[in-house]
């Protein structure tokens, strides 16, 4: 099947639609539900998918408004409301129940005085992979370590938007790691880095003989996997958001207490995650972040280590279940706001929608708001999920919402060929 000699004369939606029908005529498939809108296309046919045929309509729910403190920005007077930032949350899904338990969060949040957000920002990781002798770790490490100035100098040379903030060398058997750190500017980076990675290792390649460069990616970064590594260090991101929930709120929004908020908690988080030996503990982190990583064109791959993150919940004085504090830490929240799917026509307006009342907040890059949304986003959707299973109403909740739940026609997918 031959989807590459197209006429040069087409567009990019004709290119669609014309690859569309030769996989139908090929395959005698019906993808006519796939067909390519113009102006909802943007650069994808050129920059985003290759051979690409159509596109997958997503359902995107409005979740809201949640108040933020970023930044640790928060105070017990009234001037701490000009601190506070009110966001509305484009949740990209087609899970029933998903964005509704996700808004009752951000109201349980917002009618509790708020989210507290603060952030560390460890950059994007790559990690080289080198083949060295039998003996010599040190020697090598030493050389790596001296020459440190040329090789991150060519590196920083491959984009005007990249800084190497710090590196570190790890050994195994006979393969020595290089990883980098990277600040990306204002997009995720992935890229960025992986052409960057590529430079410094063929340059320490012709400068240290010895040292054969194996791969670009040798699975110290841990890239769109989930490890011990990036869950205790942080990758792109670290995002902390908290905060407190009143008796009224939780008995009238939640609908429980907070003694039960706790011994579900303390069930599930605890006890249940350590029985399960899990990295990072927490509710549906994987949940929130998914969806919001779709609606901004973020790389969909990452929600592995952002799910992640680890929840608590605790009383916050001795004694007394009230208040209750809840926070999470999300330790690989990996966003940008250029490049990769955030320029497509739908993701872009998303994106404005999220980052519009912050964008004269402060200077600090439009990233680290985005990210710590996302972390007090996944906040709303943990103390919701929380209050479902402590008051045994999950299941009910999908049942009601899910209203598509009846027996289906089974899709025809194919059709007989003409």
């Amino acid at each position: 099947m031959d989807l590459r000699s197209l006429p040069t004369s087409l567009n990019s939606s004709d290119r669609c639609n014309e690859r569309r029908k030769i996989i139908e005529r090929e395959l005698g498939a019906d993808l006519g539900a796939l067909k390519i809108d113009p102006n909802k296309l943007g650069s994808a046919e050129e920059n985003n998918c290759e051979q690409m045929f159509g596109h997958v309509p997503i359902p995107v729910g409005l979740a809201g408004p949640l108040k933020i403190y970023f930044n640790g920005r928060s105070g017990d007077s009234k001037i701490a409301d000009e601190n506070a930032t009110n966001i509305f949350l484009p949740l990209a899904t087609t899970e029933a129940a998903l964005v509704a338990s996700v808004n009752r969060g951000c109201k349980a949040l917002t009618l509790s005085g708020g989210v507290t957000t603060r952030s560390i920002y460890h950059g994007m990781t790559r990690s080289l992979a080198f083949r060295i002798p039998d003996s010599g770790f040190r020697n090598f490490i030493e050389t790596i370590n001296k020459l440190k100035p040329e090789w991150m100098k060519i590196g920083e040379s491959t984009s005007s938007h990249l800084k190497i903030i710090n590196y570190y060398i790890d050994e195994c058997d006979n393969h020595l790691f290089v990883t980098i750190n990277c600040d990306t500017d204002e997009a995720m980076g992935m890229n960025m880095v992986t052409i960057a990675a590529q430079a410094i290792g063929e340059w320490i390649e012709a400068h240290i003989p010895e040292l054969e460069f194996i791969t670009v990616a040798g699975n110290v970064d841990s890239d769109k996997k989930p490890s011990k590594r990036t869950h205790d260090l942080g990758r792109g991101y670290e995002v902390f958001a908290e905060a407190e929930l009143s008796e009224e709120v939780i008995k009238d929004v939640l609908h429980t207490t907070p003694y039960s908020l706790l011994t579900t908690a303390q069930a599930k988080l605890e006890s249940g995650s350590k029985v399960a030996e899990s990295i990072g503990s927490n509710l549906q982190a994987a949940n929130i972040i998914a969806a919001l990583y779709l609606a901004t064109g973020q790389d969909a791959a990452h929600v592995v280590e952002g799910s992640m993150a680890d929840t608590t919940i605790t009383d916050v004085a001795e004694d007394r279940y009230l208040p209750l504090r809840i926070s999470v830490r999300c330790p690989a929240i990996l966003v940008g706001v250029r490049g990769g799917g955030t320029q497509l026509p739908a993701q872009s307006q998303c994106l404005q929608l999220l980052t519009k009342p912050i964008n004269q907040l402060t200077n600090q890059p439009i990233n680290l708001h985005l990210a710590e949304i996302i972390g007090a986003a996944v906040l709303a959707g943990e103390i919701s999920l929380l209050a479902a299973q402590a008051t045994h109403t999950l299941a009910k909740s999908h049942k009601s919402l899910a209203r598509n739940s009846k027996e289906l026609e089974r899709p025809q997918f194919f059709k007989p060929k003409s």
